[in-house]
């Protein structure tokens, strides 16, 4: 996908700001290519500035990451005024940041989404065209190599995504059943995604491999017309079975949460868990999480990024 054209450098004094929502990717078999938009929100602004890249940052992990350049949001800005064909001088970056970081939530993909679209808003508040749904699916997904919590966070809802193997990426948005309830589960601690990934097989047994291609089907049918087949739809050989070591406490509580009849899954790479269901979860679930260190929250399925007034 190749976009560039000479548009110039934006004036200073430029200024925009948008909400981008978490993702929980996988939900279950769909390893890489099924991801759901959570209503927990990540705010970008961002201003054109004379020279320099500075970063303002609050809430979650403010303490740990880079105030200038080399942060996540700042590069997806550059990166999408590159491929737009423009640059700034300088910029100035504001986060605020809801969605916990290194808990399988989809906080990285987050922060260039965020970025790749304020840029985009800067692009169209100075009269030129912003960038595409799909185009901001292919330049998110180019950060982290795959497009599921990316694409999540553009598009909103549930999404099914894929790669043609070339650095091409895409994605479709699922309209979810409106009965469709989520709640997650959060853990104190933090996993690396890298860490987590480095522990699957690099082949996995046929019968495995066709259970997950049948679990993973089953589960855009529970998402858009049936959810009654979600406990079988969040059912998975590919990669949490190879996780469980490192994930111990989400493990149990997963293997909990479906002992009692909820289609709880790993969120992403973990630690979060997420449970998709028809009805609320109670007290006694949540009292089932904290037990094993985690908070149990009950969060809607969001819309795709957004830029704000």
């Amino acid at each position: 996908m190749t976009r560039s054209t000479a548009t110039g450098v934006l004036p200073a004094g430029l200024s925009a700001r948008v909400r981008v929502p978490a993702s929980s990717a996988n939900l279950g078999p769909g390893f890489d290519c099924l991801g759901l938009a959570l209503a927990l929100y990540d705010e970008v602004a961002v201003t054109v500035a004379d020279a320099g890249v500075s970063v303002d940052v609050s809430g979650q992990a403010a303490d740990q990451v880079p105030r200038d350049g080399r942060h996540l949001v700042a590069r997806a800005v550059a990166r999408g005024l590159e491929f737009a064909g423009a640059s700034a001088a300088g910029l100035h970056l504001d986060c605020r940041n809801v969605i916990p970081h290194s808990r399988g939530l989809g906080s990285s993909a987050a922060a260039v989404v965020g970025g790749l679209a304020a840029a985009s808003a800067l692009l169209v508040a100075d009269g030129r065209p912003g960038l595409t749904d799909a185009e901001l699916v292919q330049l998110s997904s180019e950060f982290e190599g795959h497009p599921d919590n990316a694409a999540a966070s553009v598009l909103g809802s549930a999404v099914v995504t894929w790669s043609r193997g070339r650095g091409e990426f895409f994605a479709r948005r699922l309209d979810l059943h409106s009965s469709i309830v989520v709640t997650v589960f959060v853990p104190q601690v933090e996993s690396s995604t890298e860490a987590t990934r480095g522990l699957l097989p690099d082949a996995v047994p046929h019968a495995d491999a066709v259970f997950n291609v049948s679990r993973a089907a089953l589960g855009v049918v529970a998402l858009t017309t049936d959810p009654d087949c979600l406990m079988d739809a969040s059912d998975d050989r590919l990669h949490q079975p190879y996780r469980a070591d490192a994930l111990a406490d989400t493990t149990r509580l997963v293997s909990a949460l479906r002992e009692r009849g909820h289609a709880a899954s790993v969120s992403g790479a973990g630690p979060s868990a997420l449970v998709l269901g028809t009805q609320p979860l109670g007290s006694d679930d949540a009292a089932l999480a904290s037990g094993l260190g985690f908070e149990m929250i009950p969060v809607a399925v969001a819309d795709g990024v957004e830029v704000l007034v």
